[in-house]
Order: C-alpha cells, then sequence, then structure tokens
C-alpha cells in the first residue's frame, strides 16, 4: 500500500470512528436526557394530583377524576395510584392502564423517597410524599410516546449523518491527501526515470518550508555530486583509453610490417601473428571502453531520421567481408504501418553500432554459421528480431546478460570480453528503444530489439 493510500485510510478510519463515538455519546446523552425530563415531568403530575387530592374531601374524588382527566399534565397512556400511610388504595384515574405494584414497591418508596423504571413501554414512577397531616404513596406510568419519537428522530438524523459524512469525508480525504502528495509523485517519477544518460535530472523546488522541498534540495546535491563522479569516471575512462590506443596502434602496425619481410621463417610468423591477435583483440576492448564511455545524452542528440532497414543492410554488408561464411537469412514482414515505423529519429552511427554488435554476436555463437534477422510490427513496436541456433543461457546468465564484461558459459572458447550486448542496451536506451533476450526453443538464442514509434 502507497503511502497516501495509508494516510487516506488512517485519517477516514480515524474519522470514522470519532464521529460515530460522537454520534453515540449525543445519542445516550439526549436518551438520558429524555428520562430524566419525562422522570420530572411524572413527578410534577404526581404531586400536582396529592395537592389535589388534599384539597378535596372524600366524596369529592369523583370530581378529582375529572378534573385530573382534563387536566393539562395529563400525559398519554396514563394511569395513576395514590395509597395512604397503610397502604390502602384511596385514588385511582379513569385510565383504563394498569399498574403492577406490590406492598414491596410501596416499602421500598418508604425507605427511599422515589424510584423510576421501565415497565413494558411505559415508564413507571414512584414517589412518597411525608406531609403533616398525612403520608401517600403516589404510583404513576405513561407512555412518552412524544419523547421516544423525538429519541428515534434523532437516532434516524444521526445514522444518515454519520453513512453521508462518513462517505464524503473518504472522498474528500482521498482528494486532499492526494493533492498534498502530488509534489511527491512528480519526485518519484523523476527519480524512477534517472539513470547512467540522464544524470543531470533535478527536482524543481518551490521553497524550503516543507519537508518534500527539503528532500529534494538534498536529492538535487546528492545528484551533484554523482554527476561529478560519473563525469570524472568517464573522463578518465576516455583519456586511459585515447591515450592506449596510440602505442597499440604502432605495435600493430611494426608487427603487420615485421611479418611482410621475407627473411623472418614461419615458427616467428606464426609467434608474431599470435601477438597480433592478441593486441587486436586489446585494442578491441580499448574501443568499447571508448565508446561506453562516450554514450551521452547531449552529445548524441537524435536530430535525424533515418530507415532502419537501411542501417541494417549496411550493417550486414560490413559483417560478411569480417565472416565471409557466415549466411544471413532476412525476412521482412507486410505491414502497412512498416514504412512509417522503420524511420526513426537517432544516430546513424551508433544504430550501426548496435546492430553490427547484435549481429556479431550472432556469428560468433551459432553453431551452424547462420542467423536469421526479421523484421515485423507488434501494435506500436518496430522489431527487429535476430535469432540463431547455439548453447543458451539459463535464467541465472540472462537476469547478468547486459552487464559489462558478462559472459555466459556458452562463451567457452570464443573471443570476446562481454562488452558488446552492454553497448547495445546504452545505445537503444538512448533511442528511448529496448533489447530482449529469449530461448523460444531449444538451442534457439533470440534477441529483439524494439522500437516505439
Amino acid at each position: 500500500m502507497t503511502l497516501k493510500n495509508r494516510i487516506s485510510l488512517l485519517v477516514s478510519l480515524l474519522f470514522t470512528a470519532l464521529f460515530g463515538l460522537a454520534s453515540a455519546f449525543i445519542f445516550i446523552l439526549y436518551s438520558n436526557f429524555r428520562k430524566q425530563e419525562f422522570n420530572d415531568r411524572l413527578e410534577i403530575k404526581a404531586l400536582s394530583t396529592i395537592k389535589l387530592l388534599a384539597s378535596v374531601k372524600n366524596d369529592d374524588y369523583k370530581i378529582m377524576r375529572l378534573i385530573d382527566k382534563n387536566s393539562i399534565n395529563q400525559l398519554y397512556d396514563e394511569k395513576t395510584l395514590i395509597f395512604d400511610a397503610d397502604f390502602n388504595l384511596i385514588y385511582s384515574s379513569i385510565d383504563d392502564s394498569k399498574i403492577n405494584w406490590s406492598v414491596a414497591d410501596l416499602k421500598f418508596l418508604k425507605k427511599n423517597k422515589t424510584f423510576f423504571k421501565k415497565q413494558g413501554n411505559n415508564e413507571f414512577y414512584g414517589v412518597f410524599f411525608d406531609t403533616n397531616a398525612k403520608d401517600y404513596y403516589v404510583l404513576i406510568t405513561a407512555n412518552d410516546s412524544y419523547g421516544k419519537r423525538k429519541l428515534v428522530y434523532l437516532e434516524s438524523i444521526l445514522i444518515i449523518s454519520y453513512l453521508l459524512f462518513t462517505a464524503l469525508c473518504w472522498i474528500l480525504t482521498s482528494f486532499t491527501v492526494k493533492k498534498v502528495m502530488q509534489p511527491l509523485g512528480s519526485f518519484h517519477q523523476k527519480i524512477k526515470n534517472i539513470n547512467e544518460n540522464n544524470l543531470d535530472t533535478r527536482i524543481q523546488v518551490k521553497s524550503n518550508k516543507n519537508e518534500i522541498d527539503l528532500i529534494a534540495n538534498e536529492f538535487n546535491f546528492m545528484m551533484d555530486r554523482i554527476e561529478l563522479s560519473y563525469q570524472k569516471q568517464k573522463e578518465f575512462t576516455a583519456h586511459a583509453s585515447h591515450e592506449l590506443r596510440t602505442p597499440l596502434s604502432r605495435i600493430t602496425s611494426q608487427i603487420e610490417n615485421k611479418i611482410t619481410q621475407k627473411e623472418i621463417d614461419s615458427d616467428s610468423k606464426t609467434f608474431l601473428n599470435t601477438i597480433l591477435t592478441d593486441v587486436n583483440q586489446l585494442t578491441e576492448l580499448i574501443n568499447s571502453l571508448l565508446i561506453l564511455s562516450k554514450l551521452d545524452n547531449k552529445k548524441y542528440e537524435n536530430k535525424e531520421t533515418y530507415r532502419l532497414d537501411e542501417i541494417l543492410f549496411t550493417a550486414i554488408e560490413k559483417l560478411n567481408k569480417t565472416f565471409p561464411d557466415f549466411v544471413i537469412l532476412f525476412e521482412m514482414e507486410e505491414n502497412e504501418k512498416l514504412d512509417t515505423a522503420l524511420e526513426i529519429r537517432g544516430n546513424r552511427k551508433l544504430l550501426e553500432i548496435a546492430i553490427s554488435n547484435i549481429l556479431k554476436n550472432a556469428c560468433v555463437y551459432s553453431d551452424n554459421k547462420q542467423a536469421k534477422v526479421k523484421i515485423s510490427c507488434e501494435g506500436q513496436n518496430l522489431i527487429i528480431a535476430v535469432s540463431n541456433t547455439g548453447k543458451t543461457l539459463d535464467e541465472k546468465e540472462q537476469k547478468n546478460l547486459f552487464q559489462p564484461f558478462m559472459r555466459g558459459e556458452n562463451a567457452n572458447g570464443t573471443i570476446g570480453f562481454g562488452l558488446g550486448l552492454r553497448i547495445v542496451q546504452r545505445i537503444l536506451t538512448l533511442h528511448k528503444a529496448k533489447i530482449v533476450y529469449s530461448v523460444p526453443s531449444e538451442n534457439t538464442n533470440l534477441f529483439q530489439l524494439l522500437f516505439h514509434f
């Protein structure tokens, strides 16, 4: 999970939990408030009934019931019972509701003065009045329908608000975090695209007030040091290679002149030819290192357009001069996109070196002095496929195939330094192309050069 997704998830979960707790807290507080409010209303009703009872005579209870029935304090589904000090029922309201009571309840009232409990759908309230004249026990029950409706309404509002604002929070958090982390995404993309060919890439810094810009500053300083070190290394390789070419050229020239002299015997000629071969290999190594050190985007800018098939034919022609016995079977797939795909904007000299190295590699490692070259199109890619039969590479060797000085077990007995494919990969990278190695069938090596168009 990415950092921005993790932050979005944590913030959203935190808000969801806090909003849920706040909603539950509000609901519980209001529920308790409703109970307390209804308790107070029941107490007021009981008190008003006692006062009314104390102000009328015993034979006027019918009038009291009538007054009680039309009282402004009457509650929904209300029932009132009043007992005297001897637990005798002296008054009962005319409602049809029933109150389940016991003498234990009245004794409890005498000791604790009040109690409040739930009885079915109704609230049950009891109170003990200790007056100077008489003692009264009042039991009253009623259904707080209005309060419960308000509570249900509040519950619905809280649930809908919770779902709505939670969803809105997740969306806004994701959008906000994505917006805030956008510079970091651009930072990551630029770092991802950095390679040995564009070490001059730097991250644009707008200010030094946030952590991302501070990291970008440090990254730019680090890239300055890396580029400087890499440039010094390339310059050293280029200078050393260049300086070594001159004495090697003189040695080669002197050996060739010595071999042509008639007074040299056959053993000496054989010895000199062996030395000449070694010197030529050393010269080839130095030339390869010199090419690698000079490969740079700035130096080899892709300004002109060339046809890859023409470059391929030129490379094949040069290869035939070096390996006259080597046979190349050429095939070009018919495709309406092919003419457009063959035109590539690049450096002709470098592309010719890359293709020549691939063809030479196929020649050196072929077991029948034969290779097959096929040009085709697949999607938006032009593919130059070069295949030959011979020993193949295992998975471990394939992973390091394009590393400098890497040679597989199939290179035993062949001349080379393991730089050719590295040069090919660097050149193709400069042209925004790539090379892929595979083993399509037993004892078959296949290199595919993919050019996007």
